[in-house]
């Protein structure tokens, strides 16, 4: 395959960005997408230009650090991580932008690269959990209702990589902090800092300049594990909860 890629180039969060066109060559319908810009890079390194920087880590969709906007979509056209994604999805002769996640609490870092520790930030905001359960076998024995269970290890999916603060139009977190809150409070290990929990989380997704949620699902159907919309609706019930302090 022969591309045309548009890639974002820019030195710092303060310097100005640009479009850069590229012509890759060779490129086997096998490759990950990110396979394909290390092609990329080796032909920009021998040219002697400096490489485009991306993140990447896992390079097996489990740690969410390959953050793209690929044609306009976050992560691509497939319903998968940007390192999931294979070179099969695009034709021949195509014309490929890539682009960062563009959000006003993830200043770019360098070319594609963002700084995402607002999430880290909003995550540390909830606190830890301080309930003893005791040795494994004793926690292990706590009961937990299957559909529990079931919910919690749903929103334990979110690996933090981004995709529904670039998808949605405003840059809203909400997606990823319900599913955080969703994650933790509903199992018995979570509740006793229930409350507090979801107030300092909600409070600092604001205080790190996130928009407000629209409602309007391009976060879901951006989120590569597939977390649904109505988590948001169930943590603004949790918000409400903890605002109020009424019965569960």
């Amino acid at each position: 395959m022969k591309l045309t890629l548009r890639v974002w180039r820019q030195r710092g969060a303060d310097a100005p960005g640009h479009m850069a066109s590229y012509e890759v060559d060779g490129i086997s319908e096998d490759m990950s997408f990110l396979e394909m810009l290390d092609t990329l890079n080796e032909d920009l390194i021998l040219r002697g230009e400096d490489p485009v920087a991306f993140d990447h880590d896992c390079r097996e969709g489990i740690c969410g650090a390959c953050s793209l906007v690929i044609n306009g979509d976050a992560h691509g056209p497939e319903r998968t991580t940007t390192c999931q994604l294979h070179m099969r999805s695009f034709d021949d002769g195509d014309t490929i932008d890539v682009e960062p996640w563009r959000a006003a609490a993830f200043p770019v870092v360098k070319d594609l690269v963002v700084d995402r520790g607002a999430f880290d930030r909003i995550i540390q905001a909830g606190g830890y959990i301080t309930a003893p359960t005791g040795s494994a076998p004793e926690a292990h024995a706590t009961a937990v209702p299957k559909a529990d269970a079931d919910f919690a290890f749903e929103h334990a999916e979110c690996i933090g990589c981004g995709a529904c603060v670039a998808a949605c139009p405003n840059g809203s977190a909400m997606l990823f902090t319900s599913a955080k809150v969703n994650h933790l409070n509903v199992l018995p290990q979570g509740s006793p800092e229930r409350e507090t929990r979801v107030l300092d989380m909600v409070a600092r997704m604001d205080e790190e300049g996130f928009g407000g949620c629209t409602l309007t699902g391009e976060c879901a159907t951006a989120c590569p594990k597939g977390i649904p919309l109505p988590s948001i609706a169930a943590m603004n019930k949790e918000w409400l909860r903890a605002v109020r302090k009424g019965p569960r």
